[in-house]
């Protein structure tokens, strides 16, 4: 969950979000050190009045700075098809989950299950309870088992949507006649906060995305609860 005055991203609660947290400190380093020398040499040049009249023709030093920044996109380049890779890979889903975005609220579909879907609305203000979180919390959670991974598919009823819970490292697209998506595995039990990214309205701000991870019995629990009322 963020906090105010956070500067970095939200703690990894999926494999996935980790993997992207390192990919980011890596290219971070890489360009702190690429400006770090850019500004040393600028500070050189303009620090000194010396011309050195054996650097004006000089092929080694164009070879270094012509192959060193290719050496730089590839140790960028690498890891980051990595973890695209990683992010599309789908295997043996435990559980199929389709989000579909209307204006403005989500809808839930357990594709596993027979009768097993509701409407998520955002709580009003005047009915948030003692501790609940103004503009993020609804009235109903999706629900899903956590160290298991999950299939969500994506799609839109009538406008542009966007599936985002930072924590988890998701941001899927919802396209009106369109299907996509995307997987997760959530390390731990807990409560993933997320929000409609794309601007589709008036209401565009009140459309958050609760994620509920919870151990498997709880949520068998939970599914046998929800089919039966």
């Amino acid at each position: 969950m963020a906090h105010p005055a956070q500067l970095g991203f939200q703690n990894a609660a999926s494999p996935i979000m980790e993997e992207l947290l390192h990919f980011h400190d890596h290219a971070l380093m890489i360009v702190f050190l690429i400006s770090a020398l850019v500004l040393y040499v600028i500070s050189l040049m303009l620090s000194t009045k010396l011309t050195y009249t054996n650097s004006v023709d000089a092929q080694e030093v164009e070879m270094v700075w012509t192959i060193l920044p290719a050496i730089i996109l590839i140790m960028i380049a690498l890891p980051s098809l990595q973890i695209l890779y990683l992010m599309d890979e789908i295997n043996n889903p435990h559980l199929t989950i389709k989000a579909i975005g209307h204006q403005w609220y989500w809808s839930y579909e357990y594709t596993d299950y027979e009768n097993l879907m509701f409407d998520s609305y955002m709580v009003p203000t005047h009915d948030l309870n003692l501790g609940d979180l103004r503009l993020l919390e609804v009235d109903h959670r999706l629900v899903i088992p956590m160290e298991s991974p999950i299939r969500i598919l994506v799609s839109a009823e009538d406008v542009l949507h966007s599936w985002a819970v930072p924590a988890l490292g998701i941001k899927t697209d919802a396209v009106p006649g369109r299907l996509n998506q995307t997987t997760l595995i959530t390390s731990y039990p807990s409560l993933f906060y997320g929000q409609c990214s794309e601007i589709c309205g008036s209401n565009h701000s009140f459309m958050p995305i609760v994620v509920e991870s919870t151990p498997l019995k709880h949520f068998e629990k939970w599914s046998k609860m929800m089919i039966s009322s």
